[in-house]
């Protein structure tokens, strides 16, 4: 343990230190998703069991469009265990989605993912947004840790790996 005495490592120019912030309560949760999609610069992963009304608030679905009109190459991509209320309560996120259908993925896991119960939304690789289960209105937001977002990435990939496409902004019919 350091005392404040001993000399500390001396900050390299250009490096960010990494900030941390505990969420408590499902609207600190949300606050943090939209803190972390005005931070975006290429990727935005969302892990949930279902999505809230939240992606449907004009502000965050505005935030989500200037992120995808940003570059070409921007992503977001969405996995969830029920993607009900996302078809019955998030008409602004489909709309996005038809606007931006090769950017904007929707998928729904299947068993093998099901037993992951940790919600979170990770970005660029670097920042990210957890609760520690769908039912606790615990978290944390953490921004500047490639190496811990490097885990969920991961995950997320694994998740995604066993999910298939669930929402689509199109509809087929004869």
């Amino acid at each position: 343990m350091s005392s404040p005495h001993e000399p500390q490592e001396p900050r390299r120019p250009g490096q960010v230190l990494r900030e941390e912030q505990a969420l408590s309560g499902s609207n600190a949760y949300e606050a943090a998703i939209d803190r972390l999609i005005g931070t975006a610069l290429g990727r935005i992963r969302i892990f949930d069991r279902s999505l809230t009304r939240g992606y449907n608030a004009s502000l965050r679905t505005e935030a989500l469009r200037r992120f995808l009109l940003a570059g070409n190459a921007n992503r977001v991509e969405i996995a969830v265990h029920d993607p009900a209320r996302i078809r019955a309560e998030c008409p602004r996120l489909i709309a996005l989605q038809r606007n931006f259908a090769h950017a904007v993925s929707i998928y729904r896991t299947q068993s093998p993912a099901r037993g992951v119960y940790d919600p979170f939304c990770v970005v660029d690789g670097s920042h990210y947004a957890r609760r520690f289960h769908f039912d606790s209105p615990r978290g944390v937001l953490v921004l500047n840790d490639p190496e811990a977002a490097g885990v969920l990435v991961q995950r997320f990939a694994e998740i995604w790996e066993v999910s298939q496409p669930a929402v689509t902004a199109t509809t087929l019919g004869l």
